[in-house]
């Protein structure tokens, strides 16, 4: 497997080196003459000053400036009107010119480089032609001296610009590696939230990714702990309806005809105990699981349905609602499980003969529904754990399992909402489900 490390900086190294060969070559290939006639310092700005001298000082002046350049870097130079004719002596030898007559002006076989220019006085408008040759050994000497700065500029602005793609490369791979361990320790349930914190701290888009990471182990962890602890909250509260059919069932194996009579009952209530208990977990496991898409809900509809229903089957406790015409976007049957539960709950503790208030009310962009009974309360140190699977505040004598407020609780939480319990203060317990109008919207 190729590293994607090595990858990143070969690519921004090889991009590097291209770039800076091919300015090399195009300068050697395309501009060669015009690199030398521009660069070489017994060339540079010579035309300009043999012509300045030539016009202001006369033949013998600008013959000097040519002697000097031959005794200082080893060039001759002649120079010629329009017409071909040379202005001044110069400092080619004659003999020197019958032999590049007679190797027909091949620089391949010559001893020199020949270079010509042509230049206009700016003050006169005369036109003069300059030919430079240059011995090889000179040129060699020069080319040499005049890359070592280019060569050394480009060396340095190599390592430089190795040193920020490794910096980049660094930058890109490192997160990438905290994230695939991250990735790794949550595969094996041992993931530490805090293991990001310091990739979340960046202002990119790894920070955002590493944030969103870590709230993704979070739900992932929350779910996984919830489902152990559902697993290990359902066998024990299987155990005991289990129990106590073995032992009925044995009773009956030994009893005489007339006491399995009197058996039968006991089996059928632990029987329906058991379906019930089974109803509920797998009620609470399809409130997390429910993959249908949201609805339009008509809520005040719902409420009013389920009104009916506990009123009917508790008429002893009226169910009195008030709330308006309300509609939102969700799970229809999770919320009517829901506030089915919490009306089934407050039925278990509120007096005979006083009402269950069920109310719904909308409040900015979520609904608020709450159902309040007028029994005994809950200790406050109880209160927060409420809503837990297969939680019971200690003293309660009513029958259930403790899932009813544990349903409510997911139905919510999925729409993107919450439960909140709470004593009333003016006596009782009230249960408020507060749902957004768009489901998994921000509170």
């Amino acid at each position: 497997m190729r590293s994607l490390f090595w990858r990143i900086l070969a690519s921004f190294w090889l991009a590097i080196a291209l770039v800076a060969g091919l300015s090399i070559l195009l300068m050697h290939i395309l501009n060669q003459d015009t690199w030398i006639l521009s660069r070489h310092p017994g060339l540079k700005s010579l035309a300009e000053e043999w012509t300045q001298t030539y016009e202001s000082q006369g033949e013998e002046a600008a013959q000097a400036i040519l002697e000097q350049r031959k005794q200082r870097y080893h060039i001759d130079v002649q120079v010629l009107n329009e017409g071909g004719d040379p202005l001044v002596r110069g400092t080619f030898p004659r003999r020197a010119a019958a032999f590049e007559a007679r190797q027909n002006n091949d620089d391949r076989r010559l001893p020199w480089r020949r270079l010509t220019v042509e230049y206009t006085s700016p003050k006169s408008g005369e036109t003069y032609l300059l030919i430079y040759r240059i011995p090889h050994p000179e040129l060699d000497a020069w080319h040499r001296e005049s890359l070592l700065r280019p060569l050394s500029a480009l060396g340095i602005a190599l390592v430089v610009l190795t040193l920020f793609s490794l910096l980049v490369t660094l930058s890109i791979t490192r997160p990438l590696s905290r994230l695939r361990g991250a990735v790794h320790d949550l595969g094996q349930t041992t993931y530490q939230q805090n293991s990001l914190a310091k990739l979340a701290a960046r202002r990119d888009e790894f920070g955002v990714l590493a944030k969103d990471f870590n709230l993704m182990g979070a739900r992932l962890q929350s779910l996984i702990g919830s489902q152990r602890q559902l697993l290990r909250d359902v066998s024990h509260e299987l155990r005991s309806p289990l129990a106590r059919l073995r032992i009925a069932l044995a009773l009956a194996e030994r009893a005489s005809p007339e006491e399995r009579e009197r058996l039968w009952p006991r089996l059928t209530r632990e029987c329906d105990r058991l379906e019930a208990l089974i109803s509920e977990i797998l009620t609470l496991a399809r409130v997390d699981s429910d993959q249908a898409s949201a609805e339009e809900v008509d809520l005040g509809a719902l409420l009013v349905n389920l009104q009916k229903d506990a009123s009917l089957g508790c008429p002893e406790q009226p169910v009195q609602f008030d709330g308006e015409s309300l509609s939102l976007k969700g799970w229809p049957t999770m919320i009517e499980r829901a506030v089915d539960n919490l009306l089934r709950n407050a039925q278990r503790f509120n007096p005979e003969g006083r009402p269950i208030e069920l109310h719904a009310q909308r409040q900015g962009e979520r609904i608020e529904i709450s159902v309040r009974d007028h029994g005994p309360g809950v200790d406050p140190e109880h209160l927060a754990q409420l809503g837990e699977p297969f939680y019971r505040a200690p003293g309660q004598t009513a029958p259930g399992h403790g899932l009813g407020l544990a349903i409510a609780r997911r139905a919510a939480e999925r729409h993107g909402g919450s439960l909140m319990l709470a004593n009333h203060p003016e006596g009782g317990f009230i249960a408020r489900l507060d749902l957004p109008l768009e489901p998994g919207a921000a509170a």
